[in-house]
């Protein structure tokens, strides 16, 4: 069954004048307090199809409730950061009203503020809401970041400035990574990593992480819900059972990737009737998807077993 028929014919799925009437669920950042949207449009498929079919998107979502938008310095060149800039640039008082998240994976000081003033240009803005250090998949990066001239620095500088409000960071590799940038620094606010129904069965970032965002009291943002396409090309769950099984893991906020209106319907669809997986469904989920296919070979983007060391690593940013 193709997505839309799915979704379609979904009896638990919002479409029509329910999609725009019903509230958007809400929830607060973690120790940010930024008060976001469960959905949050992703930059990079957002920009897809080019920078109209992008703005339509954007103002989509606002329609529909959405207040969180994420981009990265590297999509496209630029170009997702041009296309909200071009949506939220002229409006002084639209701007007061989104909170606009970036990313920056250089790991340097000078490259990340460099990437970081580039962001702000495009974007038309004068700050950011959260801004991201971006992809950290390595323990040598992760040096990198905390070293002399790394770019936790800028981090740190650019919200003294107040070029930023609030700062994290993402990565979707490996979960000691992620674990040795939170012990590393006390000062990040939000972690962004994979949720999804494979995840727990190879170096899981629910199993692992997420309790420890948790107990820090950190904003945490899902993201891969369908491990950028997989999970649903090789018929492992439906997508609406991925965005079930992804908000049903206490996460704040998921960055789903939409490349038209109608996908970002279909999800937001999905969340405005969501209701929350029990520990049944939950555990029998996991006992089928445990059967394989598992690892690597759909979490492309993660770290690879020895015997899967043809496959290609997934970077962010990069088509699936």
């Amino acid at each position: 069954m193709q997505r839309r028929d799915f979704l379609a014919s979904s009896a638990i799925c919002l479409t029509g004048k329910a999609l725009a009437d019903t509230p958007m669920p809400m929830e607060i950042l973690g120790k940010s307090k930024l008060k976001v949207s469960k959905f949050c449009v992703g930059g990079y498929h957002m920009r897809v199809g080019g920078e109209i079919a992008g703005m339509r998107i954007i103002e989509r979502a606002l329609e529909l409730g959405v207040n969180f938008f994420d981009s990265a310095a590297k999509y496209h060149g630029g170009e997702s950061d041009v296309t909200y800039g071009k949506v939220f640039g002229g409006s002084s008082s639209l701007r007061q009203k989104v909170l606009l998240m970036s990313k920056a994976e250089k790991r340097d000081r000078a490259g990340a503020m460099e990437q970081l003033e580039n962001t702000l240009r495009r974007m038309k803005t004068d700050y950011l809401d959260l801004w991201q250090c971006h992809e950290v998949v390595t323990h040598d990066e992760v040096k990198r970041i905390f070293g002399p001239g790394g770019s936790l620095e800028a981090f740190i500088k650019a919200k003294e400035q107040g070029k930023v409000r609030h700062i994290g960071f993402t990565g979707h590799a490996d979960p000691t990574v992620h674990l040795a940038l939170l012990n590393g620094y006390d000062g990040w606010e939000t972690v962004q990593c994979p949720v999804n129904l494979i995840d727990p069965h190879y170096l899981s970032f629910i199993k692992n992480v997420h309790p420890k965002v948790r107990e820090r009291g950190l904003g945490l943002i899902g993201m891969k819900s369908n491990a950028m396409g997989s999970i649903g090309k090789m018929r492992i769950a439906p997508i609406e059972e991925c965005l079930r099984f992804a908000w049903s893991q206490q996460i704040d906020t998921l960055v789903s990737g939409a490349e038209s209106v109608d996908q970002l319907e279909q999800n937001v669809g999905v969340l405005k009737a969501f209701k929350k997986m029990s520990a049944l469904e939950i555990s029998q989920i996991l006992d089928r998807t445990a059967k394989g296919p598992i690892g690597s070979e759909i979490e492309t983007y993660k770290k690879k077993e020895e015997s899967a060391s043809l496959y290609p690593a997934h970077r962010d940013g990069e088509p699936a």
